[in-house]
């Protein structure tokens, strides 16, 4: 079975760095993707998820505009609120990213990462 997504799009906002209480570095960040059809244009927001080096990669060098290739797996988590109301959400796991608009960090400009995270 495979699941594998890939997108170019340009993100939101800065990436937000967090930590587990393991000290994992994870970086999130939304990037735009967008497609015309005749006079109008349509625009998805995707959210990304990044672990340990790529997170901290992503973290240093990726900004508010940054045009970004992400590569990934499609994950669908749930909760409940605080009024009991089950919400989704979906994301992508990245394991790869590649700098787009000529920024670079450290005379390379791809990143990918086999981290096995098991969630």
């Amino acid at each position: 079975m495979l699941n594998q997504c890939s997108l170019i799009g340009r993100l939101g906002a800065d990436p937000e760095v967090r930590y587990t209480q393991d000290g994992l570095m994870i970086t999130s960040f939304r990037i735009a993707t967008s497609e015309k059809f005749k006079d109008k244009e349509y625009t998805e927001w995707h959210k990304i998820i990044t672990f340990k080096k790529l997170a901290e990669i992503c973290g240093n060098y990726l900004k508010k505009g940054s045009l970004v290739y992400i590569a990934g797996r499609i994950q669908t988590r749930s909760w409940d609120d605080k009024e009991g109301v089950k919400r989704y959400t979906t994301e992508i796991m990245a394991n790869t990213m590649k700098m787009l608009d000529g920024r670079k960090a450290e005379e390379k400009d791809s990143y990918e990462v086999d981290d096995n995270i098991p969630f």
